[in-house]
């Protein structure tokens, strides 16, 4: 797992803030935000894509089916298990085959783990999108949390969307498009943004219970 300091955490916290008066807001309640780091394997990208687009009560339990069946989630037990297996977990037939795809990818060395955590972000995020069954939102979540790149951002996270509009107070969601603009004036730390932005969603929850 690569992650960044606290150090470099709190100096990026206070460039963000000086930029944008609600990262501001939000560090100021949350602090420092807690790094959501995980390996760089071909688990963490499986379990990405399974907890995409859907619900995290649904994504949990079919996590849970998928995880039960093996001592460890890895390309060769996944590749070489029953499909109509896997199907069973609650797995669509496309999520099915999107890792179905990256454990190929992985056993053929077209992606190397290793060779990821070395490259240059712009050259590690190629290399992701290359593969079937990857797409940005897996790239920049996979860049971001299992190799700790710091401008590494999941344009389009409805979680993010949803925390920036109750911090600015806005009555509805900035649009994609336009929340990747204002994320632009996040540079070059728009992963601890992020991090930022999720955690004070979690908080401001946790609050309203």
């Amino acid at each position: 797992m690569n992650a960044p300091s606290k150090r470099v955490l709190r100096q990026a916290c206070e460039v963000l803030s000086q930029r944008d008066a609600i990262l501001a807001q939000a560090f100021a309640e949350v602090d420092l935000p807690n790094w959501r780091g995980t390996e760089a394997s071909y688990r963490t990208l499986a379990r990405i894509v399974v907890y995409q687009l859907i619900s995290t009560k649904a994504a949990d339990a079919i996590w849970a089916r998928v995880e039960a069946r093996y001592k460890a989630v890895t390309a060769p037990h996944v590749l070489g298990d029953d499909h109509d297996a896997l199907l069973a977990c609650g797995l669509s037939r496309p999520k099915l085959g999107h890792i179905l795809a990256i454990a190929e990818a992985v056993e053929t060395g077209i992606l190397d783990f290793d060779q990821l955590a070395k490259a240059p972000i712009d050259q590690a995020r190629k290399t992701l999108l290359a593969v079937r069954g990857i797409g940005p939102w897996t790239a920049e979540t996979f860049l971001m949390n299992a190799l700790g790149h710091l401008d590494a951002f999941p344009h389009g996270d409805v979680g993010l969307m949803e925390s920036f509009k109750r911090l600015s107070g806005a009555e509805a969601r900035l649009s994609a498009k336009d929340f990747s603009k204002q994320a632009a004036n996040w540079q070059p730390y728009r992963a601890v943004a992020a991090h930022l932005l999720y955690d004070w969603l979690h908080l401001d929850r946790a609050r309203a219970l």
